[in-house]
């Protein structure tokens, strides 16, 4: 058995902000993983090439991308992090063959940023659809904290789901474009159940514990209704949390957040439920920030021209 089982102790039996669809690919991949047999599954277990089409590896890009950033911070007052792929607590979590970002990571980011005196604005560049819900709540306070020292404006590019939506909606400001959603503000959990397999294999595991509830939530047995009631109190535990981070963050009443019904909502739809506060391509909502930047640059400092170049506000190429 590979060597993932923190990782998979973060999947099942704990309240996940995510969507549907990707804790089923957490699921498929604690299968492929763990060679659980869940379901027959058709995997590519091809490793990707840590190489970009000229050859040149991902370490020597990474090299430079503290100094491509200084270079737009310094040019344009901007400073954007990226926030991709499933979210979880740590970066000791943080697998190299799949897009994933820390709160830890993104807490230093943001601080780091907030203390710069060189930025001026801070943007959160956000395509993901959440992840794990320890450590998000507190990430998600320190954010809006932040906001009372410098404008963070979270740009949706195109999905902020979940967990990546309560990233968003702690921003100062939200920003999608048309085809770009937000919401899913809903919290899911899922128990593994082997017992039947470990029959098949002819296995039986025995637990021996001490404390009513030490076993509770095995993956050998079937799911207790002690189990059940535990997991159960959980995710609803997180979900009060959630809607009510998102109320105070977004301005509105408990029960519009729960009227979401944990839906998404795209472009203009997203606005009108009161989850973003405009429609505006990402690229374009870059250029106009970084244009107000250079205009109050300028009156601040009277024949300083602040050239706000496409290159260094190029998105992609900042990381």
């Amino acid at each position: 058995m590979k060597p993932h089982l923190r990782l998979a102790s973060l999947i099942f039996n704990q309240p996940q902000l995510v969507s549907d669809q990707m804790m089923s690919l957490a699921v498929q991949w604690a299968n492929q993983a763990l060679h659980l047999n869940i379901v027959n599954l058709t995997v590519n277990g091809t490793q990707p090439k840590l190489m970009d089409d000229d050859g040149i590896s991902a370490s020597t890009q990474m090299a430079s991308a503290p100094d491509r950033r200084r270079a737009v911070v310094a040019d344009t007052g901007l400073d954007i992090i990226p926030v991709s792929g499933i979210l979880v607590s740590r970066s000791a979590h943080l697998n190299a063959c799949e897009p994933m970002t820390s709160y830890e990571g993104l807490r230093s980011s943001v601080n780091q940023a907030a203390a710069d005196p060189a930025v001026e604005h801070i943007i959160l560049d956000i395509d993901s659809t959440g992840g794990t819900s320890t450590g998000a709540f507190e990430l998600a306070n320190d954010i809006r904290a932040a906001t009372k020292l410098k404008p963070i404006t979270a740009i949706v590019n195109f999905s902020a789901f979940s967990g990546g939506y309560l990233i968003a909606a702690a921003a100062s400001n939200v920003i999608v474009s048309q085809t770009s959603g937000v919401g899913s503000i809903g919290v899911i959990a899922k128990h593994l159940d082997v017992s039947k397999r470990d029959e098949q294999q002819g296995i039986k595991v025995t637990s021996v514990f001490a404390g009513g509830r030490k076993n509770d939530l095995t993956p050998h047995e079937p799911l207790s209704d002690q189990s059940l009631e535990r997991l159960t109190s959980m995710v609803q535990t997180n979900y009060v949390q959630f809607v009510d981070a998102i109320a105070q963050f977004r301005g509105l009443t408990t029960q519009a957040v729960k009227d979401t019904q944990a839906g998404v909502f795209f472009g203009k739809d997203g606005v009108a439920a009161g989850l973003a506060d405009s429609v505006e391509t990402p690229q374009a909502a870059v250029n106009r920030i970084a244009s107000e930047i250079g205009a109050s640059r300028a009156q601040r400092k009277p024949g300083r021209s602040v050239a706000a170049r496409a290159a260094a506000m190029n998105m992609r190429n900042l990381y």
